[in-house]
């Protein structure tokens, strides 16, 4: 059997109507798991269920729509997954907020506070909601999408930076208390990548070209090239990778 065959796993991904999530979705569903796609649209939640069960050609996608910021949100997307599913085996947190670009002397307490909310707070809930069932089954995979931000500094993406830092410190965390019940944390730190959240980046034609520029590979990143990571580490083939970030950026830290 293939390292990276996920028959009979259910996957909770967040911020999966677009996007990274979307692909780590599609790829996780190719290698035989169950996805929920949830976003804050239950349209577009649907929309993309429809079309990863269409190209299986079996049902492996369903929609729970949710806001991260709202904790009762969290609570219900948990236990809806668990109805529909059965069982959560691997929470990918993947969706984010960076409602602010510039200095951080300039950003207004509340952008910050939301920034700490839903890029922190919400994965510790979600983890926290999830741990008992993987606990009680000593198997489980908690993944969250971090960003090379969280390894440098900044000064556009200053309080973004922090937020993704302490990601990468919470996997860490986690992978020290509960890997004792057989449940691995990890991190994944994209660099640019052409999704819809990094428009602004990539769109900007003097961003986009002083990073191709100095780049070793003189491009931005794609969706599917991050999702890959996310199926190893969700696999068999990540079984002993634990409590690490697993830098996706083409160099650029390098």
């Amino acid at each position: 059997m293939s390292l990276f065959n996920l028959k009979n796993k259910s996957f909770l991904i967040t911020g999966s109507s677009k996007g990274i999530g979307k692909s780590i979705a599609f790829h996780a569903a190719m290698h035989g798991a169950k996805v929920i796609i949830s976003s804050r649209k239950i349209d577009a939640c649907k929309e993309v269920a429809n079309e990863i069960n269409k190209h299986i050609g079996s049902e492996s996608a369903f929609p729970i729509a949710g806001n991260i910021a709202v904790e009762s949100d969290l609570e219900n997307l948990v236990n809806e997954s668990n109805k529909i599913l059965g069982k959560i085996d691997v929470l990918i947190c993947n969706a984010a907020t960076n409602p602010f670009m510039g200095s951080m002397a300039d950003i207004p307490s509340d952008a910050f506070d939301k920034v700490m909310n839903n890029n922190i707070k919400a994965n510790h809930i979600l983890a926290n909601l999830v741990t008992p069932q993987m606990i009680e089954r000593k198997d489980g995979v908690i993944i969250i999408i971090s960003s090379i931000g969280g390894t440098r500094g900044s000064n556009l993406l200053g309080t973004y930076s922090i937020s993704k830092a302490a990601d990468i410190q919470m996997v860490k965390n986690l992978a020290v208390e509960f890997g004792q019940y057989n449940i691995r944390a990890n991190s994944i730190a994209p660099g640019l990548i052409r999704t819809d959240f990094a428009r602004g980046l990539w769109e900007n034609p003097t961003l986009h070209d002083h990073y191709t520029s100095t780049h070793p590979m003189k491009r931005i990143g794609e969706p599917d090239e991050v999702a890959g990571a996310a199926i190893m580490l969700a696999s068999d083939a990540g079984k002993y990778i634990n409590g690490q970030t697993i830098i996706v950026d083409g160099g650029a830290t390098a």
